[in-house]
């Protein structure tokens, strides 16, 4: 189980690549990519 620290940890690294100049289209790409994972994460700990 996800603990809220590493949820907010996974949130904060997002909002900092958001913010990131580096940000192309494979950046938002893999950027979406990871928000799915944190949602997932949210999602199955609701079901628990």
């Amino acid at each position: 189980m996800r603990d809220e620290e590493e949820i907010r940890e996974q949130y904060e690294f997002l909002v900092e690549e958001l913010d990131s100049e580096d940000m192309n289209h494979e950046g938002v790409r893999q950027m979406f990519t990871y928000y799915r994972r944190a949602l997932g994460w949210v999602l199955e700990e609701e079901h628990m």
